[in-house]
């Protein structure tokens, strides 16, 4: 069967205007615009994901799998700060997968658990899914087949949708559409 997966990148917070990594901060305009349609709909089980999924109409059930990066030490902290205290630890983040100088998670274990997510989703034609701008990464990395490099090459607004088609392991990335252009 053929699905439709509509991803939604959660709405703006604090972190994303200040270029941070995030925390479990609220999003800054809970007055979305805007609705989804789904048979199905999931979110990550940060707050910021479950205010965007509410004011999108949608009646989410949170997922664990679903959940932001864990950043570890870096919450709360902006990239600059932490370029500037930590440069070896950035650039080894930046350019080793396997690297979690953090002490959180590292894109390749980013990568394997929204991987196995998206070849397992929930039941149903149409999913929407609220989650994080490094999920939605993952999650075209993982339908592309793409090297992990790739994530960091792609750059998802807040509130950005993404559509994807297919199933497990025959995902096909019909198009990406930012907040101002829908």
């Amino acid at each position: 069967m053929s699905r439709t997966l509509t991803v939604v990148s959660h709405a703006a917070t604090a972190a994303t205007r200040l270029a941070a990594f995030p925390d479990d901060e609220p999003v800054e305009r809970p007055d979305i615009d805007g609705s989804v349609s789904a048979d199905t709909a999931v979110r990550g089980p940060e707050s910021r994901c479950a205010q965007t999924a509410a004011a999108l109409g949608l009646s989410a059930e949170s997922d664990d799998r679903l959940r932001d990066c864990d950043f570890g030490r870096w919450r709360g902290r902006t990239l600059d700060e932490v370029a500037a205290a930590e440069p070896d630890a950035m650039a080894l983040w930046l350019t080793d997968p396997a690297a979690a100088p953090h002490g959180g998670e590292s894109l390749l274990e980013l990568l394997d658990r929204v991987g196995s997510w998206l070849d397992a989703p929930p039941e149903g034609r149409r999913t929407a899914a609220v989650t994080h701008p490094a999920v939605v990464k993952a999650m075209i990395v993982h339908a592309l087949g793409a090297e992990p490099s790739a994530f960091w090459r792609i750059d998802i607004a807040p509130l950005s949708r993404t559509i994807l088609r297919g199933g497990p392991g025959r995902w096909t990335l019909r198009w990406l559409t930012a907040e101002s252009s829908r």
